[in-house]
């Protein structure tokens, strides 16, 4: 009997043989194969940009200063983002022209543009991100150099080597999750407050209500998060905690770096809609914290049921569509709402998450028509937005596609997680169903929970 890797490399093999990837945008579930349904190609980039990218996630960091080092086209897109937020006085640049490309003067280039923005800035920053770029791989760049030379012109300032190198995306770490990384190399080795607990990597807040935090809460532990500091010494106090948690799935890997570099312990705890998962995380969770008390699951899986049956009886048989940037566990979430009767017709997605490979089975079983469609596929630029009949999305790409008025604005999870999170997002469903939203106005915006000026 094969187990671990083997087993998995089998039963890939073995979907292999069965599916390929879709060359058509769209394609029932049934022919979707793991865990790319669409075979890539060029790619089409649709005006749902809630969805948060580095800048916005950079401005996270207290007293922090963004500079990219990258051409003018690449500029372009950074430097609006920091405009619509109304930040343009955290950001700067270096723009590389071409002949910057063949003078052998990169390193002098990035160095002394960097110093020169220090020098004109009315206060020196706590912490320069400072972002190269994929030409700076192409050219085997002398980034250690450079990082070693501005430390030691600027000592009191915290250099943090981060990276707009969208060339990663498809293979190894991706900028975001080595930006997730980046924020948190900062902190400082401390000695360890064992009341005291991080949640990395996340955008948004975690909700009051959670159960991760109403246990932490409870047992006394102050739980800090990177989203909820005030300035740059609340953000190094994070050194002092003795447990880091990620909730999201591309700070994981930030999240062990830290906790190897600072020697915390770690817990992996991704917002799910299996309550037996939801369950062995609060175990892990109490069993970390001592003196924590493990509530009455019982009682929150039938709070669960009760809100899904009102938000059921509510909408009805109304067609749902839903999207990947809603939260990190797409099929998850399509399945919970599929076995509880919800009329989910269509989920929009590029790739499958690797830890769903169980949600995707099932659907494969007991969804076979579901409609998978792509939202990077070139024949997206001309889908049908015109629905005839009301449409429920979850997700902004969802309604932007959908046509529809009615959808839940959210995006990456948005803070919610555990029982509490599928109540609120049941919650956030039935606004949605009774109230009509400005579509146009609102997927454009973005970054969304940030300032925005458009």
């Amino acid at each position: 009997m094969l187990h671990g890797k083997a087993k998995d490399e089998q039963w890939n093999n073995q979907i292999k043989e069965k599916l390929s990837p879709s060359l058509q945008e769209e394609i029932p579930f049934q022919d979707a194969a793991w865990p790319l349904p669409f075979v890539p190609g060029l790619e089409y980039n649709s005006p749902a940009h809630g969805t948060w990218n580095i800048v916005h996630m950079g401005m996270l960091l207290p007293g922090s200063h963004q500079i990219y080092v990258c051409g003018a086209n690449c500029n372009r897109g950074v430097i609006l983002t920091a405009a619509e937020m109304n930040a343009g006085d955290r950001f700067s640049f270096v723009e590389i022209k071409e002949e910057d490309l063949f003078n052998g003067q990169m390193e002098d280039l990035v160095i002394e543009g960097v110093s020169d923005i220090l020098h004109k800035l009315p206060k020196k920053p706590s912490v320069v991100l400072l972002f190269t770029v994929c030409v700076h791989h192409f050219m085997g760049c002398d980034l250690a150099y450079i990082y070693d030379t501005l430390r030691s012109r600027f000592p009191e300032q915290c250099f943090v080597d981060c990276y707009m190198d969208p060339i990663m995306q498809k293979e190894g770490l991706t900028p975001d999750q080595k930006l997730r990384n980046a924020l948190y190399k900062p902190l400082p080795m401390r000695e360890k407050n064992l009341k005291q607990i991080n949640i990395i990597g996340n955008d948004f807040p975690t909700r009051e209500e959670t159960e991760l935090k109403t246990i932490a809460k409870a047992a006394g532990y102050t739980v800090k998060d990177i989203t909820e500091c005030e300035g740059y010494e609340e953000y190094l106090s994070m050194s002092e905690s003795f447990l880091n948690i990620a909730c999201y799935p591309l700070a994981k890997y930030g999240a062990e770096q830290l906790s190897k570099r600072l020697g915390m312990k770690f817990l992996y705890l991704p917002f799910s809609f299996h309550y037996d998962e939801i369950n062995a995380q609060l175990k892990s969770l109490v069993k970390e914290m001592p003196g924590a008390v493990m509530p009455d699951t019982s009682l929150l899986r039938k709070r669960c049921e009760r809100i899904l049956q009102e938000t059921k009886e509510l909408v009805g048989d109304t067609k749902i569509t839903i999207d990947a940037t809603v939260v990190p566990r797409l099929l998850g979430l399509t399945r919970l709402l599929i076995s509880h009767g919800f009329s989910v017709e269509r989920i929009f997605t590029d790739a499958f998450s690797a830890e769903e490979k169980e949600d995707y089975l099932w659907l494969k079983e007991n969804a076979p028509n579901l409609k998978v469609c792509a939202t990077i596929h070139p024949n997206m630029r001309v889908y049908p937005r015109n629905p005839q009949e009301k449409i429920l999305a979850i997700g902004q790409k969802a309604a932007y596609f959908s046509g529809t008025e009615h959808f839940v604005n959210m995006v990456e999870g948005g803070g919610l997680h555990g029982y509490d999170g599928i109540c609120e997002l049941c919650q956030k469903i039935q606004q949605a169903y009774q109230t009509k939203k400005d579509t146009k106005d609102l997927v454009v915006r973005k970054g969304l929970g940030c300032e925005s000026c458009i």
